[in-house]
This record gives C-alpha cells, structure tokens and sequence, in this order.
C-alpha cells in the first residue's frame, strides 16, 4: 500500500506491469529488450471520494481512459527496473497533486482609494489627449 493521504491510498499489489518496446534510438538493443514499462491501474476498482476523481480526472486525463484505468508508460532510462520506479513516482505524484484542494475564491469590493485612483488617472490621461489636439478656431 501506497498511502497519498488519510483515506486514499495506492494498492500497489493490483497495479499491472507490462514490458514494452522503446521508441527511442539504440540500435539493435532496442528491437531486442523491452526496457519500458506499460503501467496500468483500475481506478474504478476503489471507492475513493469524488472530489478526488473530479480533480484526477481533470489533472491526468490524458491518462486515464474512458473505463477509468491509469495508463502511463516509462521509456526514461535503459533498465526495466528504472523506468518502473519512474513509471510509480510519476503515478504517486499524479495523486498527490489530486489530492490538494484548491481553496475559493472569495469576493471582494474594489477599496474605495483604488477606485478613487483609478477615477483621477483617467482624468489626467483625459486631459493630456485634450491638450494634444490641435486648437479649434470658430470663425464666426
């Protein structure tokens, strides 16, 4: 068990691990050895709460997929062994960052100095273009 906070955790004995073939250069090494890694995990397979589903939906939907299984694959590094722990910490750290809430935001009265500021600055601005204008003469 993964534990990311009070109540929601990361079993880590359903997660599916699958060798797969990297797409990076390499030679011969990388049609023969399948040093990446295919994980996969079933988040449906869990009760976890749905404050916490919205924001993994929202965070890692590109890798989740509509039946609601985590897909991340590593090819990083050169071992398989490597590439697995990337392929957890990046998973681990998808779930941390869905577990923070982000907090309202509450409204506020704009201060009535920043109003007032704001009033006398479009006055200057008002006054200077007036003054940038040619003079109007009235022959009459």
């Amino acid at each position: 068990m993964i534990y990311i906070s009070r109540n929601i955790y990361i079993d880590d004995s359903t997660i599916k691990f699958k060798g797969i073939r990297s797409s990076k250069p390499g030679g011969q090494n990388v049609n023969k050895v399948s040093s990446g890694i295919h994980l996969q995990y079933d988040l449906n397979g869990y009760k976890y709460p749905d404050w916490f589903m919205k924001n993994i939906n929202r965070i890692g939907k590109k890798y989740i997929s509509d039946a609601g299984i985590l897909n991340i694959k590593s090819i990083s590094y050169r071992t398989q062994h490597k590439n697995k722990k990337e392929a957890i910490r990046r998973m681990v750290e998808l779930f941390q960052n869905s577990v923070k809430r982000e907090k309202k935001r509450i409204k506020t009265k704009t201060p009535f100095k920043a109003h007032q500021k704001r009033i006398v600055d479009k006055k200057k601005r008002s006054q200077k273009k007036i003054l940038r204008k040619s003079p109007q003469v009235n022959d009459e």
